[in-house]
């Protein structure tokens, strides 16, 4: 008798700490798909303000904190863009010391806490711009998705879409060069981001279900007047441009794809996720299936497979290797993979979503000689 209770008692030990594993894995995988748009991702380091000064900001001294190029800098009540960092001027040695290029709103003091975003402006294209818009209703899936439109004279319209931890101001940075070469810019919400419809399950997909509001978007445009349109997705923005050219009704009219620091693992990013979110690393398999049977996001197992073989269209994408959210790594299988499609174009030192911030000049060039044929 005493070795059947001993039996039955270590059993529901370890059903207990099964179900409380299963259990971690699931707040694991809702902590990685929750993430907010417009706040900082988990992999982005929190710096400290130090102190200000005419043109200068002084910061935590930390990687973040040394990246080349121009970014947000947001905190509880306020936005600034810092520039690069000062090398000549005096600092401590905790501290690093960028150009303070202006404040969008509020002030940053000594003791705040920050963090770095790619998004530089805030607002819309007309008060962050000066840009002509029209605020528009895209009727979505789950109902009316609120979207900015920027004239242009050409009938190739692009469509610009945001990915996580950004919001579609983030379109922004890459607005005034579209508006220079005379496109059409539409840049639509999507479901989860504000003033639009939330998701049944809260959560974030990945791309898997958001893609059916960049359609929605696509199906705006065509019917609007764009003989062709090409989709520029940040993030899983970019995942929901793959899906929106192969799936869409009116693929045909996709010309062309810009994709930056794409999702095209989701498991790799979920991971990526919730392990900066202090997952212990035996759990993020736990937290994987979680995710799996919360939002059926189990697609196709093969790493990187993204089925871009269904979209015979020209494709630029930008990357790094020090994206720690969406792996380097599978830009470039899938850019090997499809050397006549696809143009990859390597960035150095910048994190995810942030292409542009680390080389505005080179991005932008690149991204001209890219849509020059599609014109």
């Amino acid at each position: 008798m005493r070795t059947v209770r001993a039996t039955a008692a270590a059993v529901t030990a370890v059903i207990g700490a099964g179900a409380a594993a299963v259990a971690a894995g699931r707040l694991a995988s809702a902590a990685a798909l929750r993430t907010p748009p417009g706040g900082p991702l988990p992999t982005e380091p929190r710096l400290t303000v130090h102190a200000t000064a005419d043109g200068q900001v002084s910061l935590t001294r930390d990687l973040a904190a040394l990246r080349p190029g121009r970014y947000g800098l947001a905190g509880d009540g306020f936005h600034a863009v810092v520039g690069p960092v000062q090398s000549g001027t005096p600092h401590t040695a905790d501290t690093v010391v960028r150009r303070l290029e202006r404040v969008t709103y509020g002030t940053p003091e000594p003791g705040d806490r920050a963090w770095l975003t790619p998004n530089l402006y805030v607002g819309d294209p007309g008060t962050a711009l000066g840009l002509d818009h029209t605020d528009l209703d895209i009727l979505g899936e789950l109902g009316p998705l609120p979207a900015w439109f920027v004239p242009g004279d050409r009938d190739t319209w692009v469509i610009a879409v945001h990915g996580l931890g950004t919001t579609r101001e983030h379109t922004m940075n890459l607005m005034e060069a579209l508006h220079r070469h005379r496109f059409p810019v539409l840049a639509p919400a999507h479901r989860g981001d504000p003033d639009a419809p939330r998701p049944p399950d809260g959560l974030n997909h990945l791309g898997e279900t958001e893609w059916r509001d960049l359609d929605a978007a696509l199906h705006h445009a065509v019917s609007s007047g764009a003989r062709q349109v090409v989709l520029y997705g940040w993030s899983i923005g970019a995942t929901m441009a793959l899906r929106a050219a192969a799936r869409s009704g009116v693929r045909a009219r996709v010309a062309g794809l810009i994709l930056d620091s794409p999702v095209l693992n989701w498991e790799a990013t979920l991971r990526a996720l919730a392990a900066a979110g202090r997952t212990p690393g035996p759990l993020l398999p736990l937290a994987v299936r979680a995710a799996q049977g919360r939002t059926g996001l189990y697609g196709d197992r093969r790493p990187g497979a993204v089925h871009l073989d269904r979209v015979a269209v020209p494709t630029q994408i930008f990357h790094g290797p020090d994206d720690t959210v969406a792996p380097w790594r599978f830009s470039r299988r899938l850019a090997a993979d499809h050397p006549n499609t696809i143009t990859l174009h390597t960035v150095t030192d910048a994190p995810h979503a942030a292409m542009w911030n680390a080389d505005p000049d080179t991005y932008e060039e690149a991204l001209r000689r890219f849509l020059t044929p599609l014109m």
